[in-house]
């Protein structure tokens, strides 16, 4: 298959007559670039899943082209939670895990009685799904397990020649997945970190731990990873009094300094800006990723706010098993 990548008028309309034909499509979120199925056709889903070679057990992000449509895939439109934490902030970086409707594919929801729900505020997306119609089923375009795609280049590296159609948005304004978050008995479980983050969370009701079973998409102890093994220092630890054996990149949050024990590095905020270290955060392991190192070493975030949800995907990608073997 021949991957194609179209911007602005053309890349709407021609991503819009795939899904209306049951094809996938990628496309621009201002989070990262997701991979997109018409969310109410159980073969078009399967698409996603087989393009991605990601696991049935994982549920699937349907986003909406309007609130119209809440009501008619979840059965808590009317929740007074529910409707404040819309109102702040939707369209945006934040997904809803809600009690389903039957209108909604088991393959979609992996068979839980919920699904997540989000509107994206990406002008690209949001036309799209205007000219569609219909919602979308839309994990990030990438192969399941690996870096996030942030840019329509790191799209095609992953499903070029698996996939008819990326639309190129340029790079993504926010460059983290989205925040999920399921109301419980007036509380909210944080299924996953994002860019609305925990203390934001608090002013609506109280945040609390998910359970251990999977219940949104992100919730997997490894993921977000690079092929080239990555440890994750801790907080006392300083990268330049690493003992190290063989070429390693230095993923180095604000400090421009380059110890000469590593072979690269890349800094993701010189302002000691979690928001601009979010936005450059796979793009930085991606580039890391392809010099053929032996390991990435990644110096931790400040662990509050949006800090929080960039060390949570640090964590996934040092995790044991995180590490997919390189492609073929």
């Amino acid at each position: 298959m021949n991957t194609r990548i179209l911007a602005g008028a053309a890349g709407i309309e021609e991503a819009s007559a795939l899904l209306a034909a049951g094809q996938i499509v990628a496309l621009p979120t201002e989070t990262v670039y997701g991979l997109a199925a018409n969310a109410l056709d159980p073969e078009a889903a399967a698409h996603v899943f087989e393009a991605k070679e990601r696991p049935a057990f994982d549920p699937l992000i349907v986003h909406l082209p309007s609130l119209d449509w809440l009501d008619q895939l979840t059965t808590a439109a009317g929740d007074p939670l529910v409707q404040s934490l819309i109102q702040r902030f939707w369209p945006g970086p934040f997904t809803l895990v809600l009690p389903r409707r039957p209108i909604v594919p088991d393959i979609v929801t992996s068979g839980l009685p919920t699904v997540a729900v989000r509107m994206s505020a990406h002008p690209l997306f949001r036309a799209v799904l205007d000219h569609f119609g219909k919602p979308v089923a839309a994990p990030s375009a990438n192969r399941f397990g690996r870096i996030s795609p942030t840019a329509a280049g790191h799209v095609l590296e992953e499903l070029g020649g698996r996939i008819p159609l990326i639309l190129d948005g340029g790079p993504c304004a926010v460059g983290l997945e989205s925040t999920v978050v399921a109301p419980a008995n007036g509380a909210l479980l944080l299924l996953r970190a994002g860019p609305v983050t925990a203390e934001e969370l608090a002013t609506f009701a109280q945040v609390l731990p998910p359970a251990a079973a999977i219940a949104s998409p992100g919730q997997l102890p490894s993921h977000y990873a690079p092929h080239t093994p990555l440890r994750l220092l801790a907080a006392s630890e300083e990268a330049d009094t690493l003992k190290l054996a063989g070429p390693t990149g230095l993923l180095a949050w604000t400090r421009p300094y380059r110890p000469a024990q590593f072979a690269a590095m890349e800094v993701l905020t010189l302002r000691n800006d979690p928001r601009e270290a979010a936005t450059r955060l796979f793009a930085a392991m991606r580039r890391l990723d392809s010099l053929g190192l032996d390991l990435i070493v990644a110096e931790p975030p400040p662990p509050a706010g949006l800090g929080a949800a960039i060390l949570d995907r640090l964590r996934k990608a040092s995790a044991d098993g995180a590490h997919p073997p390189a492609n073929p």
